[in-house]
């Protein structure tokens, strides 16, 4: 795999642990919302989560269509990335 997809997939995998992570504590926190530990590490998670879908739509396009994902430059982005089945994980 070459430096460029490497590097793309590791930002992706990153992207989906923080996204898993994410919910965990976000299940968790339903049921104690009181704790304060977990609602800092959900915070700092999401933080994290954040600056990663950023980096990654600024440098690979967006993430996901449907006005989730801004759309960067004076054209239309999306037709650029691979489809989901020419992705090798």
């Amino acid at each position: 795999m070459e430096a460029q997809a490497m590097a793309q997939y590791q930002l992706l995998m990153q992207i989906m642990q923080l996204e898993f992570a994410a919910l965990e504590l976000n299940l968790f926190l339903d049921t104690h919302p009181d704790c304060q530990e977990s609602l800092a590490q959900f915070n700092k998670i999401h933080q994290e989560l954040m600056q990663c879908k950023r980096t990654y739509e600024q440098t690979y396009g967006p993430l996901c269509n449907f006005g989730f994902s801004p759309n960067a430059g004076n054209y239309w982005q999306w037709i650029n990335s691979p489809w989901p089945w020419e992705i090798k994980y």
